[in-house]
């Protein structure tokens, strides 16, 4: 059995207790609810803090607990909500982006830009953080447990009771929406001050 390690939570607390708060914060998009995650995964290391042996870092092991109270709020939220698609979800942008040849209307841009400078950059940092705000929830929630969490389909599946279809589907509008929303508030802007228009 490894060494146990004693844990300081109101350091932890001092110490990670606003970086738990953003991350939350981002998962569930509701501050009241962030702080609550946050609170509850405090509470729950307190309790378990004995327990604790050594095996990750401090931080990892919070974070862990943290991940696990924004699942069980999700799971309460998905006792309130549904995440069968409703016309207020709006339609797919690219619903009619074709002709009834089967062409695009439209053809998707090229985004030519390198993706190092452009993860660096904090104003398309504040466009796709407005950009995920005008996401549905739902459509948000499942986004940001895919592809920043890195949570495997079939789990979410599980926890929001609902079909692989289903989830293909949300993934497919919420992407879609982000990038039509990205296109027009970030790319068409900048290539409209770059042509000096």
């Amino acid at each position: 059995m490894p060494n146990q390690k004693k844990i300081d939570l109101e350091r932890c607390v001092d110490q990670y207790g606003d970086m738990m708060y953003r991350f939350a914060l981002v998962r569930v998009k509701d501050p009241d609810a962030a702080e609550d995650a946050v609170q509850s995964a405090f509470v729950a290391a307190l309790q378990s803090r004995d327990a604790f042996e050594g095996r990750s870092t401090e931080k990892s092991w919070l974070f862990g607990i943290l991940k696990h109270k924004i699942m069980d709020h999700f799971r309460d939220v998905k006792k309130r909500q549904s995440f069968d698609l409703t016309p207020e979800d709006g339609p797919d942008p690219i619903d009619n982006a074709f002709d009834r040849t089967g062409h695009w209307k439209s053809p998707p841009r090229k985004w030519e830009a390198n993706p190092e400078s452009l993860a660096e950059n904090k104003q398309l940092a504040q466009v796709l953080a407005k950009c995920m705000d005008g996401l549905p929830d739902r459509f948000r929630r499942i986004l940001v447990l895919k592809e920043i969490d890195g949570m495997e389909s079939a789990e979410i599946c599980k926890e929001f009771d609902i079909q692989p279809t289903n989830l293909w589907v949300i993934l497919h509008r919420a992407r879609n929406q982000l990038k039509k929303c990205i296109e027009i508030n970030w790319f068409d802007k900048t290539r409209t001050m770059d042509s000096g228009k």
